[in-house]
Order: C-alpha cells, then structure tokens, then sequence
C-alpha cells in the first residue's frame, strides 16, 4: 500500500508514511472487507459510513505538518483508522462521532492498539470539543457546505485545519492556516466524503 499508492503519488512526509506502514488497516474494516482493505479506494464501515481510500489518509494527514508535540481535533471518528494514524504523529488526538455503533468499535481498535493517547466522544462533531481546545490542527473526514464556525474558534494561532467543502456530491479539500491572527483558505485537491451532519453542517 506505502509503496504503490502513497510513494508513487505526492506523500513524502516519513512521520507521515511510517505511521502509515505502522497501522493494520484491516483491523479497521468487516471481516469480509479484509481482502480489500488496502486497495486504493474507500470501503463501507456500516451507519453510511465509509473509510477513506489510503491515500486520501495520507494526503490530509500531511498536509497538517505534524511534529509531534500537537493536540489535534478530528471530527468524523468512523472506523477510527485516522484517529490511530494521528495516534502516532501527535501528542493526544480528541475524536468526536455522532454514530454510536461506530464510536463503540473504534475503541476496541484503540484500545487493542494501545492508542492510550486518543480521547473520543459521542457528540455533534461540527460543534467541535471545547473543553480542550484550542487545538493545534483539526482535521474533518466528512464535507459540509462550509467551515463550521465553532471549528475555526478552537484551532490555536498558529493551527492547521483541513476539511471537505463542498455540496453533497462533491467537495474540495480546503487547508485554513490561522497566524498572526490572519486565516488563510487554500485549496488542495477536488474530493468526495459522506455528509458532514450537525448543526454547522448538512441536516440528517
């Protein structure tokens, strides 16, 4: 998977690429997903749910520029595959799904991995985690038709935030840079994720 889909493209980041060669994906996908769990593309997790192809993964995470010593915030929990990538690039990640059956299972994976420095909840992810912010990055695995509002008050000066904008058919990823007090939008590449639901994003 490394070597034919993240090298061979634009992932150059090592933190990046080792945490990726680290985590058994199949861990993260039904039984009868397992021969298809490192293919290039996203797969079923349940709830309407989907896991994100490897690359798309790898892409979002570097884009982020983690060094280690970050809190970062993700919102869309799912099978909890990037909250283990984060796992191994960050001090503590804060994940935040509002499908129980989801959030159930991604903590026994956490919990095998021994991902001890993941805290996740069941809650409205566009609302964010206040209680522990400001987060140095936040990443959203799901697109909304914006920013939600209460993401951008819980990233730090400086932070890093990378989300799917977009309509419910498709998005682009947008990096927002926040420093000096100044937000800089970029945009990254065109992509397509399950609804951002929640009151800053798509209703149910």
């Amino acid at each position: 998977m490394v070597q034919d889909q993240l090298l061979t493209r634009d992932i150059r980041d090592p933190r990046t690429l080792a945490a990726m060669a680290e985590v058994p994906r199949h861990w993260f996908v039904d039984d009868a997903m397992q021969g298809q769990a490192y293919g290039d593309h996203p797969l079923p997790i349940g709830g309407g749910q989907t896991i994100s192809q490897p690359y798309i993964v790898a892409y979002m995470t570097q884009a982020l520029g983690l060094q280690g010593h970050e809190k970062v915030l993700e919102i869309g929990t799912g099978s909890g595959y990037q909250a283990a990538i984060l796992s191994r690039l960050c001090s503590q990640v804060f994940t935040v799904e509002r499908i129980n059956s989801l959030l159930a299972g991604a903590r026994r994976i956490f919990d095998k991995l021994r991902c001890f420095n993941i805290r996740s909840k069941l809650d409205d992810g566009t609302l964010g985690w206040a209680e522990f912010g400001p987060y140095d990055a936040i990443i959203v695995t799901a697109g909304g038709p914006e920013i939600p509002a209460p993401l951008i008050a819980q990233l730090a000066d400086p932070g890093r935030l990378i989300i799917p904008v977009g309509d419910q058919h498709e998005q682009v990823l947008q990096l927002l840079e926040k420093k000096d007090g100044q937000e800089l939008i970029s945009s990254l590449a065109g992509v397509r994720f399950v609804d951002l639901v929640g009151e800053h994003g798509w209703n149910k």
